[in-house]
Protein backbone atom coordinates (compact mmCIF):
# COMPACT_ATOMS: atom_id res chain seq x y z
CA UNK A 1 0.00 0.00 0.00
CA UNK A 2 1.36 3.42 -0.94
CA UNK A 3 0.97 6.00 1.81
CA UNK A 4 0.60 9.73 1.35
CA UNK A 5 3.54 12.05 1.88
CA UNK A 6 1.61 13.84 4.63
CA UNK A 7 1.07 10.60 6.51
CA UNK A 8 4.74 9.71 6.28
CA UNK A 9 5.88 12.98 7.81
CA UNK A 10 3.22 12.73 10.50
CA UNK A 11 4.79 9.44 11.49
CA UNK A 12 8.21 11.03 11.55
CA UNK A 13 7.29 13.82 13.90
CA UNK A 14 3.95 15.00 15.28
CA UNK A 15 5.46 18.45 15.72
CA UNK A 16 6.24 19.18 12.07
CA UNK A 17 4.16 22.03 10.71
CA UNK A 18 1.79 21.36 7.82
CA UNK A 19 3.59 23.88 5.65
CA UNK A 20 6.86 22.01 6.10
CA UNK A 21 5.16 18.75 5.11
CA UNK A 22 4.15 20.28 1.82
CA UNK A 23 7.62 21.75 1.41
CA UNK A 24 9.66 18.60 1.99
CA UNK A 25 7.47 15.82 0.63
CA UNK A 26 5.81 17.15 -2.51
CA UNK A 27 3.68 14.15 -3.49
CA UNK A 28 6.59 11.72 -3.28
CA UNK A 29 5.18 8.25 -2.55
CA UNK A 30 6.76 6.04 0.08
CA UNK A 31 6.25 2.33 0.70
CA UNK A 32 6.26 1.04 4.28
CA UNK A 33 8.58 3.81 5.42
CA UNK A 34 11.21 2.90 2.83
CA UNK A 35 13.39 5.52 1.12
CA UNK A 36 11.41 6.70 -1.89
CA UNK A 37 12.54 7.05 -5.48
CA UNK A 38 11.75 10.02 -7.66
CA UNK A 39 9.72 9.45 -10.79
CA UNK A 40 11.40 10.41 -14.06
CA UNK A 41 9.03 13.35 -14.69
CA UNK A 42 10.57 15.85 -17.07
CA UNK A 43 9.20 18.95 -15.40
CA UNK A 44 8.47 18.44 -11.68
CA UNK A 45 7.81 21.35 -9.35
CA UNK A 46 10.42 20.12 -6.89
CA UNK A 47 13.01 17.43 -6.35
CA UNK A 48 12.62 14.68 -3.73
CA UNK A 49 12.70 17.18 -0.85
CA UNK A 50 13.80 20.49 -2.37
CA UNK A 51 11.52 23.20 -3.73
CA UNK A 52 13.14 26.03 -5.72
CA UNK A 53 12.98 28.20 -2.61
CA UNK A 54 14.64 25.63 -0.36
CA UNK A 55 17.28 24.77 -2.95
CA UNK A 56 18.17 28.46 -3.22
CA UNK A 57 18.38 28.67 0.59
CA UNK A 58 20.81 25.76 0.61
CA UNK A 59 23.04 27.54 -1.89
CA UNK A 60 22.89 30.78 0.10
CA UNK A 61 23.76 29.11 3.42
CA UNK A 62 26.60 27.17 1.78
CA UNK A 63 28.02 30.34 0.25
CA UNK A 64 27.38 29.15 -3.31
CA UNK A 65 27.02 25.94 -5.26
CA UNK A 66 27.72 23.11 -5.48
CA UNK A 67 26.61 21.92 -2.08
CA UNK A 68 25.30 18.69 -0.63
CA UNK A 69 21.97 18.98 1.19
CA UNK A 70 20.53 16.45 3.64
CA UNK A 71 16.98 16.17 4.99
CA UNK A 72 16.80 15.38 8.70
CA UNK A 73 13.21 14.21 8.34
CA UNK A 74 14.24 11.71 5.66
CA UNK A 75 17.19 10.50 7.75
CA UNK A 76 14.85 9.89 10.67
CA UNK A 77 12.33 7.98 8.55
CA UNK A 78 14.97 5.61 7.19
CA UNK A 79 16.52 5.17 10.65
CA UNK A 80 13.17 4.18 12.11
CA UNK A 81 12.65 1.70 9.29
CA UNK A 82 16.01 0.01 9.98
CA UNK A 83 15.41 -0.06 13.73
CA UNK A 84 12.20 -1.99 13.04
CA UNK A 85 14.08 -4.77 11.22
CA UNK A 86 12.59 -8.14 12.30
CA UNK A 87 14.71 -9.99 14.84
CA UNK A 88 14.32 -12.85 17.27
CA UNK A 89 16.58 -12.01 20.22
CA UNK A 90 17.84 -8.47 19.84
CA UNK A 91 19.05 -6.12 17.09
CA UNK A 92 21.96 -3.73 16.66
CA UNK A 93 21.81 -1.43 13.65
CA UNK A 94 25.23 -0.19 12.56
CA UNK A 95 25.45 2.70 10.14
CA UNK A 96 28.05 2.07 7.43
CA UNK A 97 29.89 5.32 8.02
CA UNK A 98 31.68 5.21 4.67
CA UNK A 99 28.35 6.02 2.97
CA UNK A 100 28.41 9.58 4.31
CA UNK A 101 30.76 10.22 7.24
CA UNK A 102 29.84 13.80 8.17
CA UNK A 103 29.98 14.20 11.94
CA UNK A 104 26.50 15.69 12.21
CA UNK A 105 24.99 12.66 10.49
CA UNK A 106 27.01 10.30 12.70
CA UNK A 107 25.78 12.11 15.80
CA UNK A 108 22.16 12.03 14.66
CA UNK A 109 22.20 8.28 14.06
CA UNK A 110 23.94 7.78 17.40
CA UNK A 111 21.12 9.73 19.08
CA UNK A 112 18.70 7.21 17.56
CA UNK A 113 20.60 4.29 19.12
CA UNK A 114 22.32 3.33 15.88
CA UNK A 115 25.96 2.23 16.21
CA UNK A 116 28.75 2.34 13.62
CA UNK A 117 30.32 0.05 11.03
CA UNK A 118 33.76 1.38 10.09
CA UNK A 119 35.91 0.29 7.15
CA UNK A 120 39.35 1.61 8.06
CA UNK A 121 41.35 2.59 11.09
CA UNK A 122 41.19 6.20 9.95
CA UNK A 123 37.41 5.99 9.78
CA UNK A 124 37.36 4.64 13.35
CA UNK A 125 39.39 7.62 14.55
CA UNK A 126 37.12 10.03 12.66
CA UNK A 127 34.02 8.48 14.22
CA UNK A 128 35.53 8.66 17.71
CA UNK A 129 36.40 12.32 17.07
CA UNK A 130 32.69 12.90 16.36
CA UNK A 131 31.91 11.71 19.89
CA UNK A 132 30.89 8.11 19.20
CA UNK A 133 32.04 5.73 21.99
CA UNK A 134 34.66 3.19 20.78
CA UNK A 135 32.56 0.32 22.11
CA UNK A 136 29.82 1.33 19.63
CA UNK A 137 32.15 0.84 16.65
CA UNK A 138 32.77 -2.32 14.64
CA UNK A 139 35.72 -2.44 12.23
CA UNK A 140 35.79 -4.67 9.15
CA UNK A 141 38.66 -3.55 6.94
CA UNK A 142 40.49 -4.63 3.83
CA UNK A 143 43.60 -3.22 5.57
CA UNK A 144 44.03 -4.03 9.24
CA UNK A 145 45.40 -0.79 10.71
CA UNK A 146 48.82 -0.72 12.32
CA UNK A 147 47.23 0.45 15.57
CA UNK A 148 44.56 -2.26 15.63
CA UNK A 149 45.59 -3.42 19.11
CA UNK A 150 45.13 0.07 20.50
CA UNK A 151 41.67 0.20 18.93
CA UNK A 152 40.75 -3.19 20.39
CA UNK A 153 41.95 -2.11 23.83
CA UNK A 154 39.75 1.01 23.52
CA UNK A 155 36.71 -1.22 23.00
CA UNK A 156 36.39 -1.23 19.20
CA UNK A 157 35.06 -4.56 17.92
CA UNK A 158 37.48 -5.76 15.23
CA UNK A 159 36.52 -8.45 12.73
CA UNK A 160 39.31 -10.48 11.14
CA UNK A 161 38.72 -10.25 7.39
CA UNK A 162 41.52 -12.57 6.26
CA UNK A 163 43.63 -15.40 7.63
CA UNK A 164 46.64 -13.08 7.97
CA UNK A 165 44.57 -10.54 9.90
CA UNK A 166 43.47 -13.29 12.28
CA UNK A 167 47.10 -14.36 12.73
CA UNK A 168 48.18 -10.79 13.49
CA UNK A 169 45.46 -10.40 16.10
CA UNK A 170 46.30 -13.79 17.57
CA UNK A 171 50.01 -13.03 17.94
CA UNK A 172 49.31 -9.85 19.91
CA UNK A 173 46.73 -11.44 22.19
CA UNK A 174 48.04 -15.02 22.43
CA UNK A 175 46.68 -16.82 25.48
CA UNK A 176 44.63 -13.85 26.67
CA UNK A 177 41.20 -15.05 25.60
CA UNK A 178 40.72 -12.02 23.35
CA UNK A 179 37.25 -11.75 21.81
CA UNK A 180 37.21 -11.39 18.02
CA UNK A 181 34.85 -11.42 15.08
CA UNK A 182 35.34 -13.43 11.89
CA UNK A 183 34.22 -12.05 8.54
CA UNK A 184 33.39 -14.87 6.15
CA UNK A 185 32.95 -14.75 2.37
CA UNK A 186 29.98 -17.13 2.02
CA UNK A 187 30.61 -17.84 -1.66
CA UNK A 188 27.90 -15.69 -3.27
CA UNK A 189 27.38 -11.99 -3.88
CA UNK A 190 24.54 -9.63 -4.69
CA UNK A 191 25.89 -6.62 -6.58
CA UNK A 192 23.56 -3.87 -7.66
CA UNK A 193 24.95 -3.67 -11.21
CA UNK A 194 25.17 -7.40 -11.88
CA UNK A 195 22.55 -10.16 -11.90
CA UNK A 196 25.20 -12.78 -11.22
CA UNK A 197 25.87 -14.01 -7.69
CA UNK A 198 29.31 -15.40 -8.50
CA UNK A 199 30.87 -13.43 -11.38
CA UNK A 200 32.65 -10.11 -11.02
CA UNK A 201 30.69 -6.96 -10.27
CA UNK A 202 32.09 -3.79 -8.76
CA UNK A 203 29.38 -3.91 -6.12
CA UNK A 204 29.68 -7.61 -5.24
CA UNK A 205 31.61 -8.17 -2.02
CA UNK A 206 30.87 -11.87 -1.82
CA UNK A 207 31.60 -14.80 -4.11
CA UNK A 208 34.77 -16.15 -5.73
CA UNK A 209 35.48 -12.88 -7.54
CA UNK A 210 35.59 -10.90 -4.29
CA UNK A 211 38.54 -10.48 -1.92
CA UNK A 212 36.36 -9.47 1.03
CA UNK A 213 36.33 -11.80 4.02
CA UNK A 214 37.77 -15.25 4.73
CA UNK A 215 36.76 -17.79 2.09
CA UNK A 216 34.12 -20.06 3.63
CA UNK A 217 35.97 -23.32 2.99
CA UNK A 218 38.76 -22.15 5.31
CA UNK A 219 36.21 -22.14 8.12
CA UNK A 220 34.69 -25.43 7.06
CA UNK A 221 37.99 -27.32 6.62
CA UNK A 222 39.32 -26.38 10.07
CA UNK A 223 41.98 -23.84 9.01
CA UNK A 224 40.40 -20.90 10.82
CA UNK A 225 39.33 -22.90 13.90
CA UNK A 226 42.95 -24.12 14.24
CA UNK A 227 44.27 -20.54 14.30
CA UNK A 228 41.66 -19.54 16.86
CA UNK A 229 42.63 -22.47 19.07
CA UNK A 230 46.37 -21.85 18.66
CA UNK A 231 46.12 -18.33 20.07
CA UNK A 232 43.32 -18.95 22.56
CA UNK A 233 41.00 -16.47 20.86
CA UNK A 234 37.28 -16.33 21.59
CA UNK A 235 35.08 -15.93 18.52
CA UNK A 236 32.02 -13.96 19.60
CA UNK A 237 30.83 -12.61 16.23
CA UNK A 238 30.36 -13.94 12.71
CA UNK A 239 30.15 -11.32 9.98
CA UNK A 240 29.05 -11.73 6.36
CA UNK A 241 28.23 -9.16 3.68
CA UNK A 242 27.44 -9.92 0.06
CA UNK A 243 27.05 -6.58 -1.72
CA UNK A 244 24.62 -3.87 -2.70
CA UNK A 245 22.03 -5.80 -4.65
CA UNK A 246 20.26 -7.31 -1.66
CA UNK A 247 18.18 -9.79 -3.63
CA UNK A 248 15.78 -11.16 -0.96
CA UNK A 249 16.20 -14.79 -2.00
CA UNK A 250 20.01 -14.59 -2.07
CA UNK A 251 20.08 -12.64 1.18
CA UNK A 252 17.99 -15.23 2.99
CA UNK A 253 20.12 -18.07 1.62
CA UNK A 254 23.25 -16.32 2.87
CA UNK A 255 21.64 -15.81 6.27
CA UNK A 256 21.04 -19.54 6.54
CA UNK A 257 24.61 -20.34 5.50
CA UNK A 258 25.98 -17.73 7.91
CA UNK A 259 24.19 -19.47 10.76
CA UNK A 260 26.14 -22.61 9.90
CA UNK A 261 29.37 -20.71 10.64
CA UNK A 262 27.95 -19.85 14.06
CA UNK A 263 27.76 -23.58 14.76
CA UNK A 264 31.57 -23.87 14.55
CA UNK A 265 32.15 -21.97 17.81
CA UNK A 266 29.75 -22.23 20.72
CA UNK A 267 31.06 -18.86 21.93
CA UNK A 268 29.41 -16.98 19.04
CA UNK A 269 26.54 -14.83 20.31
CA UNK A 270 26.15 -12.33 17.44
CA UNK A 271 25.61 -12.76 13.71
CA UNK A 272 26.19 -9.65 11.58
CA UNK A 273 24.60 -9.98 8.14
CA UNK A 274 26.00 -6.73 6.74
CA UNK A 275 23.95 -4.34 4.68
CA UNK A 276 23.79 -3.37 1.03
CA UNK A 277 20.02 -2.98 1.02
CA UNK A 278 19.01 -1.67 -2.36
CA UNK A 279 17.41 1.76 -2.63
CA UNK A 280 15.48 2.62 -5.76
CA UNK A 281 16.70 6.07 -6.69
CA UNK A 282 14.58 6.37 -9.83
CA UNK A 283 11.26 5.00 -11.02
CA UNK A 284 11.52 1.33 -11.89
CA UNK A 285 14.28 0.58 -9.38
CA UNK A 286 13.11 -1.49 -6.43
CA UNK A 287 13.80 -0.62 -2.82
CA UNK A 288 14.48 -3.56 -0.50
CA UNK A 289 11.57 -4.36 1.77
CA UNK A 290 13.30 -4.87 5.12
CA UNK A 291 10.30 -6.60 6.62
CA UNK A 292 10.16 -9.05 3.71
CA UNK A 293 13.79 -10.10 3.97
CA UNK A 294 13.92 -9.89 7.75
CA UNK A 295 11.03 -12.10 8.84
CA UNK A 296 12.46 -15.37 7.46
CA UNK A 297 15.82 -14.48 9.02
CA UNK A 298 14.20 -14.00 12.42
CA UNK A 299 12.55 -17.40 12.02
CA UNK A 300 15.91 -18.97 11.15
CA UNK A 301 17.43 -17.49 14.33
CA UNK A 302 14.65 -19.12 16.35
CA UNK A 303 15.30 -22.47 14.72
CA UNK A 304 19.01 -22.10 15.48
CA UNK A 305 18.18 -21.42 19.14
CA UNK A 306 16.05 -24.56 19.34
CA UNK A 307 18.81 -26.67 17.81
CA UNK A 308 21.83 -25.21 19.63
CA UNK A 309 20.52 -23.53 22.77
CA UNK A 310 21.91 -20.12 21.81
CA UNK A 311 19.80 -17.03 21.21
CA UNK A 312 21.90 -15.09 18.73
CA UNK A 313 21.67 -11.34 18.46
CA UNK A 314 21.38 -9.87 14.97
CA UNK A 315 23.40 -6.99 13.57
CA UNK A 316 22.82 -5.22 10.23
CA UNK A 317 24.92 -2.52 8.56
CA UNK A 318 22.84 -0.27 6.29
CA UNK A 319 24.52 2.64 4.57
CA UNK A 320 22.75 3.42 1.30
CA UNK A 321 19.37 2.59 2.82
CA UNK A 322 19.83 5.16 5.59
CA UNK A 323 21.13 8.12 3.62
CA UNK A 324 20.81 7.76 -0.18
CA UNK A 325 17.46 9.47 -0.71
CA UNK A 326 17.97 11.80 2.26
CA UNK A 327 20.72 13.64 0.37
CA UNK A 328 20.91 15.74 -2.78
CA UNK A 329 23.60 17.62 -4.66
CA UNK A 330 22.55 21.19 -5.44
CA UNK A 331 24.41 22.60 -8.44
CA UNK A 332 24.16 25.40 -10.98
CA UNK A 333 24.03 25.18 -14.77
CA UNK A 334 27.09 27.26 -15.65
CA UNK A 335 27.13 26.71 -19.42
CA UNK A 336 25.08 25.24 -22.26
CA UNK A 337 26.52 24.03 -25.57
CA UNK A 338 25.44 21.90 -28.51
CA UNK A 339 26.84 19.85 -31.36
CA UNK A 340 25.26 19.05 -34.74
CA UNK A 341 25.09 16.08 -37.07
CA UNK A 342 25.00 12.38 -36.25
CA UNK A 343 25.45 11.71 -32.56
CA UNK A 344 24.89 15.35 -31.66
CA UNK A 345 23.58 16.53 -28.31
CA UNK A 346 22.71 19.54 -26.23
CA UNK A 347 24.93 19.63 -23.15
CA UNK A 348 24.28 21.27 -19.81
CA UNK A 349 27.57 21.95 -18.03
CA UNK A 350 27.46 22.13 -14.25
CA UNK A 351 29.65 23.77 -11.63
CA UNK A 352 29.97 20.24 -10.25
CA UNK A 353 30.43 16.68 -11.50
CA UNK A 354 32.56 13.68 -10.62
CA UNK A 355 34.24 15.81 -7.97
CA UNK A 356 30.98 15.46 -6.02
CA UNK A 357 29.06 12.52 -7.55
CA UNK A 358 31.33 9.79 -8.94
CA UNK A 359 28.77 6.97 -9.17
CA UNK A 360 27.59 7.66 -12.76
CA UNK A 361 31.18 7.69 -14.05
CA UNK A 362 32.18 4.65 -12.00
CA UNK A 363 29.13 2.39 -12.29
CA UNK A 364 26.84 3.95 -14.86
CA UNK A 365 24.55 4.71 -11.91
CA UNK A 366 21.40 6.72 -12.57
CA UNK A 367 20.35 9.59 -10.32
CA UNK A 368 17.13 11.59 -10.42
CA UNK A 369 17.80 15.05 -11.87
CA UNK A 370 15.56 18.08 -11.47
CA UNK A 371 16.05 21.54 -12.98
CA UNK A 372 14.71 24.43 -10.92
CA UNK A 373 14.69 28.14 -11.77
CA UNK A 374 17.81 30.04 -10.77
CA UNK A 375 15.61 32.68 -9.17
CA UNK A 376 14.60 30.18 -6.50
CA UNK A 377 10.93 30.98 -7.13
CA UNK A 378 8.34 28.28 -7.83
CA UNK A 379 6.34 30.65 -10.03
CA UNK A 380 9.27 30.78 -12.46
CA UNK A 381 9.13 27.05 -13.27
CA UNK A 382 8.61 26.80 -17.02
CA UNK A 383 6.74 24.20 -19.03
CA UNK A 384 9.12 23.64 -21.96
CA UNK A 385 11.35 20.54 -21.92
CA UNK A 386 14.35 19.33 -23.90
CA UNK A 387 16.56 16.26 -24.23
CA UNK A 388 20.04 16.88 -22.84
CA UNK A 389 23.27 15.33 -21.66
CA UNK A 390 24.48 16.54 -18.25
CA UNK A 391 28.21 17.17 -18.18
CA UNK A 392 30.43 17.82 -15.18
CA UNK A 393 33.00 20.58 -14.86
CA UNK A 394 36.12 18.40 -14.95
CA UNK A 395 38.52 18.17 -17.87
CA UNK A 396 37.65 14.48 -18.16
CA UNK A 397 35.53 12.90 -20.89
CA UNK A 398 33.99 10.51 -18.39
CA UNK A 399 32.60 13.31 -16.22
CA UNK A 400 28.99 12.67 -17.22
CA UNK A 401 25.91 12.50 -14.97
CA UNK A 402 23.62 10.95 -17.62
CA UNK A 403 25.21 7.64 -18.65
CA UNK A 404 23.27 4.76 -20.10
CA UNK A 405 22.11 2.72 -17.07
CA UNK A 406 24.93 0.43 -15.96
CA UNK A 407 27.13 1.56 -18.86
CA UNK A 408 29.48 4.36 -17.75
CA UNK A 409 31.10 4.49 -21.22
CA UNK A 410 27.80 5.30 -23.00
CA UNK A 411 25.62 8.41 -23.00
CA UNK A 412 21.86 8.59 -22.67
CA UNK A 413 19.89 11.80 -23.05
CA UNK A 414 17.51 12.86 -20.29
CA UNK A 415 14.29 14.76 -20.93
CA UNK A 416 14.26 17.68 -18.49
CA UNK A 417 12.83 21.16 -18.08
CA UNK A 418 14.50 23.48 -20.55
CA UNK A 419 17.35 25.09 -18.68
CA UNK A 420 19.11 28.40 -18.95
CA UNK A 421 22.56 29.29 -17.67
CA UNK A 422 22.20 30.11 -13.98
CA UNK A 423 19.39 27.62 -13.30
CA UNK A 424 19.60 25.24 -10.36
CA UNK A 425 20.09 21.53 -11.05
CA UNK A 426 19.44 19.04 -8.24
CA UNK A 427 20.96 15.55 -8.32
CA UNK A 428 18.85 13.48 -5.94
CA UNK A 429 19.86 10.19 -4.37
CA UNK A 430 23.23 11.75 -3.50
CA UNK A 431 23.23 11.05 0.22
CA UNK A 432 25.21 7.81 -0.04
CA UNK A 433 28.63 7.25 -1.59
CA UNK A 434 28.83 10.74 -3.03
CA UNK A 435 30.36 13.15 -0.51
CA UNK A 436 32.25 10.21 1.03
CA UNK A 437 33.36 8.73 -2.31
CA UNK A 438 33.98 11.72 -4.56
CA UNK A 439 37.04 12.45 -6.66
CA UNK A 440 37.42 15.76 -4.87
CA UNK A 441 40.38 18.00 -5.70
CA UNK A 442 40.62 16.71 -9.28
CA UNK A 443 41.43 19.79 -11.40
CA UNK A 444 42.05 21.37 -7.96
CA UNK A 445 38.34 21.90 -7.33
CA UNK A 446 37.83 22.33 -3.57
CA UNK A 447 35.71 19.95 -1.51
CA UNK A 448 32.06 21.03 -1.60
CA UNK A 449 30.19 22.17 1.52
CA UNK A 450 27.34 20.27 3.16
CA UNK A 451 24.11 21.58 4.68
CA UNK A 452 21.44 19.92 6.83
CA UNK A 453 17.75 20.84 6.61
CA UNK A 454 16.02 20.43 9.95
CA UNK A 455 12.42 19.35 10.45
CA UNK A 456 11.22 22.97 10.48
CA UNK A 457 12.84 23.69 7.12
CA UNK A 458 15.82 25.63 8.47
CA UNK A 459 19.15 25.13 6.69
CA UNK A 460 22.34 24.59 8.71
CA UNK A 461 25.93 24.51 7.44
CA UNK A 462 27.56 21.25 8.58
CA UNK A 463 30.74 21.47 6.47
CA UNK A 464 32.28 24.61 5.00
CA UNK A 465 33.69 24.77 1.50
CA UNK A 466 37.35 23.78 1.47
CA UNK A 467 39.74 26.72 1.00
CA UNK A 468 41.92 26.33 -2.08
CA UNK A 469 45.04 26.50 0.09
CA UNK A 470 44.06 23.25 1.80
CA UNK A 471 44.19 21.44 -1.54
CA UNK A 472 47.97 21.91 -1.77
CA UNK A 473 49.01 22.77 1.79
CA UNK A 474 50.82 19.45 2.32
CA UNK A 475 53.08 19.91 -0.68
CA UNK A 476 56.74 20.54 0.16
CA UNK A 477 59.13 22.55 -2.00
CA UNK A 478 62.47 21.02 -2.98
CA UNK A 479 65.65 22.89 -3.77
CA UNK A 480 65.73 24.39 -7.27
CA UNK A 481 69.11 22.76 -7.94
CA UNK A 482 67.52 19.34 -8.42
CA UNK A 483 65.58 20.54 -11.50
Amino acid sequence: MRTSAFALVALISSHVAESFVNLHYPNIPNVKGQPSSLGMTANPASSTFLTPELAKSCIDVAGGSPTYAYSLASLEASADSCLAFPNAYGLTVRYAAKACPNGSILKFFSSKGIQIDASSGYEVRRVIAAGIPPEHISLSSQELPQDFAELIDMGVKVNACSVSQLERIGKIYAGKGQKVGIRVNPGVGSGGFSKSTTSFSKTNVGGPSSSFGIWHTLVEDGTVPAIVEKYGLVVERIHTHIGSGSDPVIWQQVAQKSLSFCEVWDTVMTLNLGGGYKVGRVEGEKTTDLQEIGKPVADAFKEFAKAHGRELKLEIEPGTYLVAMAGALVTTVQDKVFTTGDGSHTFLKLDSGMTEVLRPSLYGAIHPITILPGSGKSEDIGEETEDVIISGHCCESGDILTPKPGEPEDLEERSLRKAEIGDILVVDGSGAYCSGMSSKNYNSFPEAPEVLIDKEGNVHLIRARQPLEQVYQNEIDVHDKIF
